[in-house]
């Protein structure tokens, strides 16, 4: 019998994305870098291990979690634990100090990127091949609302009441928009399996196991490749590095740059419910790469406004970014799900989130060595990630999109 999510499963996802929006674009992408290096006198390299140490825990315990997740047959009460993590840590960051506040950070991180694993591999419980692309921008452009939410919290508050009192706000905003995913999401059936869950050892082992057996799997390894590179320069710079780039470089106010983002993320909105529409429409190999189109001539735009000290050129940067984040994840994952076998979508999009999570390490320690240890400046590292689009770009030209037969793959 065909599956048929319920609506409200539909929206209750869609929910969930908005909500780690809240913390991605809020938290990581602008008010923390911003008090941790323009208040607090800290550098970019201190962001940078920040992150890659939550990288580092993360590449260890989502292939964990994601194989205990197969053996119970549920994604639920990982994603509702992972979320009280980050929520949790989130609510004390900025009162004690900024050593505490980056391991705090770390930790928030883990619980977000976990959390992201299992909402992802949800794609599949509330949609169809049919409408899955559709499904998938409908969760980025309601997710990028949360974007708005934060950045106006943020103006709200900041002022006033600082940035502690942001942070534990947006905290709880985090949490409230998680809740309707915690309880109505109906998951597709899955058998529990027998025996004991896997092993951290065990888990691990079946990470080489399994990158051998997506070696089997047409376009898998090569989509995962071209992913990595796509993902350093991208998360590297909505993880806060873009933020320290157009307050430093470009030269915004914060008051500018939160305007500025909010045009951004109306395009993210647009990039998203439009990029899942466009994805069905040419299926999600040429939506991506229109994507990453995208972001190159943004990236140029944003190199030139650093370069000729330009703000609007910083504007440009950050609207033609924003279409082209909303389009590059509605596409990303229904690529993923297009060329992964339906009996072992939890463990290679552990695979695909390990990836990402390897990119994120990759593209800070990257920006942290050009700028603080060489001395080479922030327009040399953007332009460092620029060479990652091309790269990813060319990996991705033999990756085809065509429905599989997995009944002989």
């Amino acid at each position: 019998m065909t599956w048929q999510p319920q609506r409200r499963s539909v929206v209750a996802w869609a929910t969930y994305d908005l909500a780690n929006t809240v913390f991605a674009l809020g938290v990581a992408g602008l008010y923390f870098p911003e008090w941790l290096i323009d208040i607090e006198g800290y550098r970019d390299r201190d962001l940078a291990f920040a992150i890659n140490a939550a990288m580092i825990v993360i590449i260890v315990l989502a292939p964990w979690l994601g194989a205990r997740s197969d053996h119970l047959g549920r994604r639920r009460p990982y994603l509702i634990g992972a979320t009280v993590v980050s929520v949790t840590a989130t609510m004390f960051m900025g009162s004690s100090g900024p050593g505490p506040s980056l391991a705090l950070f770390s930790l928030a991180l883990v619980g977000f990127h976990i959390g992201s694993l299992f909402y992802d591999s949800m794609l599949v419980d509330v949609s169809t091949e049919a409408n899955r692309g559709r499904i998938s921008g409908l969760g980025v452009g309601v997710g990028y609302i949360g974007s708005f939410i934060a950045v106006i919290v943020g103006r709200l508050l900041i002022d006033d009441y600082g940035h502690g009192v942001v942070f534990r706000a947006l905290a709880l905003l985090f949490l409230v928009f998680a809740v309707p995913a915690f309880f109505l999401v109906r998951e597709r059936p899955r058998d529990r399996r027998a025996g004991p869950p896997p092993s951290v050892n065990q888990s691990l082992a079946q990470v080489r196991k399994s990158w051998k057996q997506a070696a089997d799997y047409r376009g898998v390894i090569p989509f995962l490749i071209g992913r990595f590179f796509y993902s350093d320069a991208i998360n590297t710079v909505i993880g806060g590095f873009l933020t320290i780039f157009a307050l430093e470089e470009v030269g915004f106010t914060r008051a500018e740059l939160e305007i500025v983002l909010a045009f951004g993320i109306l395009a993210s909105v647009f990039g998203g419910l439009g990029g899942g529409r466009l994805t069905e429409r040419i299926g999600p190999r040429r939506a991506l790469h229109f994507a990453l189109y995208i972001w190159m001539t943004a990236w140029i735009f944003g190199l030139a406004a650093a370069a000729a000290d330009a703000k609007p050129l910083g504007v440009v940067l950050v609207i033609m970014g924003g279409f082209a984040l909303g389009t590059t994840w509605s596409a990303d994952r229904t690529y993923m799900a297009r060329i992964t076998p339906p009996d072992r979508y939890a463990e290679f999009y552990g695979l695909y989130a390990t990836v990402g999570r390897f990119a994120t390490i990759l593209g800070p320690l990257i920006w942290a060595l050009i700028v603080d240890y060489a001395g080479w400046g922030r327009i040399t590292a953007m332009s460092t990630l620029f060479g990652f689009l091309i790269v990813a770009r060319i990996v991705l030209q033999g990756v085809d999109d065509s429905e599989r037969n997995w009944t002989t793959a």
